[in-house]
């Protein structure tokens, strides 16, 4: 159940970066679906990867680095998904940011509702 539910969160993130940050396009809703579980899949498998190896990188920077890598991955997703185009890192940027607080805002109550649920 959580994870259709953050499925659905983050294809309504998708659409609403479309629709408010300027540089960023999205055909429809099916095509942020679409996005969402490109997305999701990218974060599954290519960036724990990724993050272990650029991980010296991360360390010397603070984790600032992760910013540029969550960008890196939300980049991904906009290539790789068809309906879905960004004009310059600038908007691929912000996306990224979006989409990490969308994320963090999502663990932090999902993780609520766990505790709550369970004896």
């Amino acid at each position: 159940m959580h994870l259709i539910l953050r499925f659905i969160i983050n294809a309504i993130a998708f659409y609403l970066i479309a629709t408010y940050v300027p540089g960023f396009h999205i055909n429809s809703f099916t095509t942020a679906l679409i996005a969402a579980l490109i997305f999701g899949l990218i974060n599954a498998i290519i960036r724990p990867i990724v993050f272990l190896i650029t991980l010296p990188l991360t360390i010397v920077t603070l984790g600032l680095f992760i910013i540029i890598l969550n960008a890196l991955m939300f980049w991904l997703a906009v290539i790789w998904t068809p309906g879905l185009t960004a004009t310059g890192f600038g908007p691929i940027l912000i996306g990224a940011i979006i989409m990490m607080i969308v994320a963090f805002l999502t663990n932090h109550l999902l993780a609520e509702h766990r505790t709550a649920v369970q004896p």
